[in-house]
């Protein structure tokens, strides 16, 4: 097994090892319950201090990927103690999980919030988040009709488009998907080639119910784009 040796002054040390170290879990080098070497062997491993390796342990056990017990070591926890929420834990990922299977089972969850988060959106948005939006839309509509098609800049506006309805609910629970969805979908899935591919339509339909206020509408539409998207969408 080989790890990566990390340079001197290297900043952020403890961010690298944890990210080395979660890959190996994330791959089942290290399986559940597996122990991992001790921290006087991490550092010599990594050619760090220990102060840098047990900052990358503790960061790894936030996420949910380790347990240490006294005595017992720091052995890896089961993957349905991941916090699979968190965007830095999805970045580990990229390479690791199966994109298809990713895909079906965050579609799955994404349904379950999206939609809803259209209809509060439509009630709770601000005058600002309307008008943020609207330029957004308006945007997208240029990028669609451009001579040539660019998806860089699409991903940026429709990230944006999405992002902000999260942010326009007015609940603080429904923020943090936003960042979310975007980790997703840039880390593991193919993108449309042309602007025939993009579902503009969908959006409008979006844009208009949250411009208008009308909640069920909202809903509607946002389900509507991802029931009708044969490949994934933002």
């Amino acid at each position: 097994m080989q790890f990566a040796a990390i340079t001197s002054g290297q900043r952020g040390l403890d961010v690298h090892i944890a990210g080395d170290l979660a890959q190996k879990i994330l791959s089942g080098t290290f399986k559940a319950g597996d122990v991992l070497p001790s921290e006087v062997e991490l550092c010599s491993l990594f050619g760090v201090s220990r102060t840098a390796v047990r900052e990358a342990l503790k960061l790894l056990s936030s996420k949910g990927l380790l347990e240490s017990r006294p005595k017992l070591g720091t052995h890896v926890r089961d993957r349905t103690y991941w916090n699979l929420l968190d965007v830095q834990l999805l970045e580990w990922m990229k390479g690791i999980e199966s994109t298809a299977e990713m895909y079906q089972q965050f579609l799955a969850f994404r349904e379950a919030i999206e939609p809803q988060a259209a209809k509060l959106a439509a009630l709770h948005a601000t005058q600002a988040q309307r008008t943020e939006l609207s330029v957004l839309f308006r945007e997208m509509i240029a990028v669609c009709a451009a001579s040539s098609f660019d998806l860089a800049r699409w991903l940026e506006v429709d990230s944006a488009f999405h992002r902000l309805i999260f942010h326009s609910t007015d609940n603080c629970f429904y923020i943090p998907f936003g960042n979310l969805l975007e980790t997703i979908f840039k880390c593991f899935f193919t993108w449309p080639s042309s602007a025939q591919d993009i579902f503009l339509d969908e959006h409008r339909k979006i844009y208009e119910a949250i411009m208008l206020g009308d909640a069920d509408a909202a809903h509607k539409a946002s389900m509507g784009l991802m029931l009708n998207s044969t490949q994934p969408r933002l």
